[in-house]
């Protein structure tokens, strides 16, 4: 067996993280009655789950897991989406819709309580995640949210600007809304521990082993990648962001309905005690409702993880830096001086109307993508469900809002013009200000 321990400069998760499993690579013909396509969050929980059922799977990962968007994340957990509502899901999907709403108002806790099951340490903290709003009307938001997760049974509740202020310790918020079963992760150290749990449970992970294509054989899928093929009864397509990436004939329609957008996290040297205890001193999880989003959260070592966007050529990590610092500087005056040991970035998957899309790819087949920013928590009940899916539980029970893939027209294009959008988003953010 070969290490698979693949570091990435910049990142904090790959700094304090543990050692992932020694893994091999797909090398020949294999077998499995499952196979999972994706070593990150979707397919670990999917072969976790499969595992606790007693099915044989496999888990083919083109680098190492967590190297993804599951590793590179901030690491809060958010039961939520980030546009839509409930009534929006359940407008759009039905009865499918209200038990996909179901799923996602107990996602944080499924994580948090899968963790505990299997003593998963990942600087796991279930304090809780608070959005704020940055203008007066978008107190609106907050109150909608509110009231629809309410009657969903969702643990919320409404803050003033007066409660936000002494929840964040900052000014700089209207009021906002929170719940009480969000937090924060190690979310590299998460992807490590369920790869370790997933091995100790009898699932096999191949690394470093792109997936080149699927196809259907002899009524079984057939993955196949540079040095070897593995075959399976049912296939799951767990690649998410990443999903064009390795290879731009694995599944297109899925890659194309998704816009790959590059997230920039960051992390603060170790705040003092006494400046802690001023900023966000209960230590939530915290994004707020700026198009440009103002987010952050501690680690374990007491940093400030935040992040941002930046567009268009020059030093991106030094502009990223002085953007950030300033923004930390005007909503917290009391941080003093800002150092950054930390910059790394990732791609989030964002689709068009911020839902995840959910498909049926053939017999025993499944694929999904665009977590928008959701995925942490979003993504492990997603991987019981896409477990009992191929275990063959009916339709009618699953969380599982089927669609078409819808691939977005001129992706290409679009992608590289995407970016720009930030420009968009600053603007609307002054203007509601203003």
């Amino acid at each position: 067996m070969e290490t698979t321990n693949v570091r990435w400069p910049g990142s904090l998760w790959a700094a304090v993280t543990p050692p992932g499993p020694d893994l091999p690579e797909l090398i020949g013909a294999q077998q499995a009655d499952v196979i999972v396509i994706g070593g990150g969050f979707t397919g670990l929980s999917t072969a976790l789950h499969l595992r606790e059922a007693g099915v044989d799977v496999a888990i083919v990962e083109a680098m190492e897991p967590g190297w993804g968007a599951s590793g590179r994340n901030n690491g809060q957990v958010i039961p939520t989406l980030s546009r839509p509502d409930p009534e929006d899901i359940v407008a759009r999907h039905g009865e499918a819709g209200e038990r996909f709403v179901g799923m996602l108002r107990d996602s944080a806790s499924s994580l948090f309580d899968l963790t505990r099951r299997y003593n998963i340490a990942a600087e796991q903290e279930q304090a809780g995640w608070v959005q704020p709003v940055h203008s007066p009307g978008r107190i609106k938001i907050a109150e909608r949210r509110v009231r629809q997760w309410s009657k969903f049974g969702a643990p919320v509740e409404l803050l003033s600007r007066e409660q936000t202020r002494d929840m964040l310790g900052s000014d700089a918020w209207f009021g906002g809304f929170w719940n009480r079963t969000g937090g924060h992760i190690n979310p590299l150290a998460l992807a490590r521990g369920l790869a370790h749990t997933v091995l100790g449970l009898g699932a096999r992970i191949y690394a470093r082993s792109p997936a080149e294509s699927f196809e259907r054989r002899n009524d079984r899928w057939v993955v196949k990648t540079a040095r070897g093929e593995i075959s399976g009864r049912a296939l799951v397509v767990a690649t998410n962001a990443y999903s064009g990436e390795f290879s731009k004939s694995l599944v297109p329609e899925i890659a194309h309905e998704v816009m790959p957008v590059l997230s920039w996290q960051m992390a603060t040297q170790p705040l003092s005690d006494n400046v802690r205890k001023t900023i966000i001193p209960g230590r939530q999880a915290m994004s707020d409702t700026h198009g440009e989003l103002y987010f952050a959260r501690y680690d374990a070592r007491n940093r400030l993880v935040t992040g941002g966007a930046v567009i268009g050529p020059g030093n991106k990590v030094e502009r990223i830096k002085a953007r950030v610092t300033e923004r930390l500087q005007r909503l917290w005056p009391q941080i003093g001086e800002v150092s950054f040991d930390y910059v790394w970035n990732g791609y989030v998957g964002m689709t068009t109307d911020f839902l995840p899309r959910i498909h049926r790819l053939g017999p025993d087949a499944y694929g999904w993508t665009g977590c928008n920013g959701r995925a942490v928590a979003l993504t492990i009940p997603l991987g019981n469900e896409l477990a009992k899916a191929v275990r063959g539980v009916s339709e009618s029970e699953l969380a599982l809002p089927f669609t078409e893939p819808a691939p977005i027209v001129a992706h290409g294009l679009l992608r590289k013009l995407a970016p720009l959008m930030l420009l968009v988003y600053r603007r609307r953010d002054a203007r509601e200000m203003a």
